[in-house]
């Protein structure tokens, strides 16, 4: 399959199941289970995942939830760079953010560790393939001063590996999936992505610093899927902003910041939340939206925001206001 070829098939709006992992609260497996036949029900039609989320809790409810559903209506991502290991009961619980007990994460981005995370992913997913796979959480921000010694594993070990099985057919797209910007920038120059999934940093609510990033990706002909459309929930509620941000509490000014938006989109008689998902995709990078989505009415919100007019005024009054980057692509 030629590069990006999985990419350009990708739909505006893509189910992001880290909520289904039970990520910030429980989610019972039968309202898991619903709200992905929802969402294919809904005309969503790619769903990622990653073994971290719920410690592969989201991937085996994904996969029972497709079960019986042709291979050929749907597409999937996961990611490698962790493998799940039975927690210790004596150990401290991981304060990672997901409700999910007796399991734990630890990073392996060896050869071996990105071959033993798909193969133990595909068995959860119930497939024997996925369309997207990407390196999951790379970058000096997660590893501090282990990152140069985890850059050069990526690039020695783990990303040959992933690009040995996408020429084999296990996946048909290879890349990143990351909240840091700069490590993109990083790795782009030394080896050939198809993809990058970029969460948090390319959105209505920040622009400027991923700018970049996003030019090098046209350049390069690397397709970022964009997640985090509502920066961990600040802009994600209906009327006012969420209390977290960069999954952490918001602090006064970022609040203080993200009310405006509200304010200026109430009075054009749009929503907040229909201008965070639709934004992203006017630049020419983007081939898609991945939003987080937990329940059946989580799917319809996102879906009639995606679908919802915006006034055309919104865009040069988000610029003027200095709310969005002069230089940003709108739609």
């Amino acid at each position: 399959m030629p590069r990006r070829e999985a990419t350009r098939r990708l739909p505006r709006l893509s189910f992001g199941g880290a909520p289904i992992g039970n990520l910030y609260a429980g989610v019972t497996e039968s309202d898991a289970i619903e709200t992905v036949q929802h969402a294919l029900q809904s005309g969503v039609r790619h769903f990622d995942t990653a073994p971290y989320y719920g410690y592969g809790l989201s991937e085996t409810r994904l996969g029972a939830a497709l079960a019986g559903t042709p291979r050929s209506d749907y597409s999937l991502s996961t990611k490698v760079g962790r493998l799940l290991l039975d927690a210790d009961a004596s150990q401290p619980a991981p304060d990672d953010g997901f409700a999910v007990s007796g399991r734990r994460a630890v990073f392996d981005y060896s050869r071996d560790g990105v071959m033993r995370s798909l193969e133990s992913s595909l068995r959860r997913l119930g497939t024997d393939h996925v369309e997207i796979l990407l390196l999951h959480d790379i970058g000096a921000l997660t590893h501090g001063v282990r990152h140069p010694a985890v850059l050069r594993q990526a690039l020695d070990e783990a990303l040959p590996a992933m690009a040995e099985l996408r020429s084999q057919g296990v996946c048909k797209a290879i890349g990143l999936g990351v909240n840091e910007q700069d490590v993109c920038l990083q790795v782009m120059p030394e080896f050939a992505l198809d993809v990058i999934m970029l969460a948090g940093r390319y959105t209505l609510f920040e622009q400027r610093h991923s700018a970049p990033l996003m030019a090098e990706a046209v350049q390069r002909n690397v397709a970022v899927m964009a997640a985090g459309p509502y920066n961990s929930g600040l802009l994600g509620a209906d009327d006012a902003p969420g209390a977290t941000y960069n999954y952490a509490p918001a602090d006064a000014a970022t609040r203080a910041r993200a009310q405006r938006y509200y304010d200026l989109c109430s009075r054009l008689g749009t929503t907040v939340g229909a201008a965070a998902l639709q934004f992203p995709l006017a630049h020419p990078a983007v081939a898609t939206v991945v939003c987080g989505l937990r329940s059946p009415d989580e799917v319809d919100s996102a879906v009639r925001r995606m679908q919802a007019p915006l006034p055309p005024a919104l865009w040069d009054e988000l610029r003027q206001s200095d709310l969005l980057d002069a230089s940003a692509s709108t739609p």
